[in-house]
């Protein structure tokens, strides 16, 4: 990986996500300056309506307006729920952009023909199915996904009950590696569930490790082209 001290611009829809991102960006890219840039009202919007508004996206692209203004060399959007929005967003922009699970659902795909997906927030579930499906049909490649959405484990979350939240994903892993060939998670948040997992019966994707690697190379590629 390049080893370049490069400014990343991190966009989140929810506290919960900031943790996990920082924590692989720590391993797999210390090198790499974070900038933080919030809208916490999103997700409260998103998980009350289950709409993506006009007024939503014009707020993704305040805060990547933002994100730019403070000379960043990229921008990683952090919330899986925007990610059909991003390459339209990204279009305004002259600097490198990812979502932040695109490059995992690829890798889900390329190892599995059955991929159980797991999400906590509403939106976040059908979304993930649908770029599944999108990458699949592209590569030419019949899968078949079974998705679990379990709300009850994000409330948990932001009410601070971390133990119902990681056993509620703990049980959904569980059930779903008994047909599947992997599973994936939709959110950062849903990370933490790992670390007390007892046995991991078949590939758990998550979006952290694979999405720093991807943005710090887009960057890169990018910092070459210009130089």
């Amino acid at each position: 990986m390049d080893r370049k001290g490069y400014r990343i611009g991190l966009i989140h829809a929810t506290l919960n996500s900031v943790q996990p991102i920082h924590d692989a960006f720590s391993k797999h890219a210390p090198h790499v300056t974070l900038i933080n840039f919030m809208d916490e009202s999103l997700i409260f919007e998103l998980n009350e309506t289950g709409i993506i508004t006009k007024s939503m996206i014009r707020r993704l692209i305040h805060l990547a307006e933002k994100a730019e203004a403070s000379n960043v060399d990229g921008i990683l959007f952090t919330c899986s729920s925007f990610t059909p929005f991003i390459p339209r967003i990204s279009e305004l922009f002259d600097i490198p952009m990812l979502s932040a699970d695109y490059s995992m659902l690829e890798r889900a795909v390329e190892i599995g023909q059955h991929i159980g997906v797991i999400a906590t927030v509403e939106m976040a579930g059908p979304t993930t199915t649908r770029l599944l499906q999108s990458i699949a049909d592209e590569k030419g490649k019949l899968i078949e996904i079974h998705t679990k959405i379990i709300p009850e484990a994000f409330i948990a979350l932001q009410n601070g009950d971390r133990l119902t939240h990681d056993q509620l994903i703990q049980n959904e892993i569980n059930e779903l590696s008994v047909e599947n060939d992997c599973i994936v998670l939709a959110q950062f948040s849903m990370v933490r569930a790992l670390d007390t997992l007892e046995t991991m019966v078949k590939p758990v994707l998550t979006s952290p490790e694979i999405s720093v690697k991807s943005i710090v190379s887009k960057v890169s590629l990018k910092s070459n082209s210009n130089s």
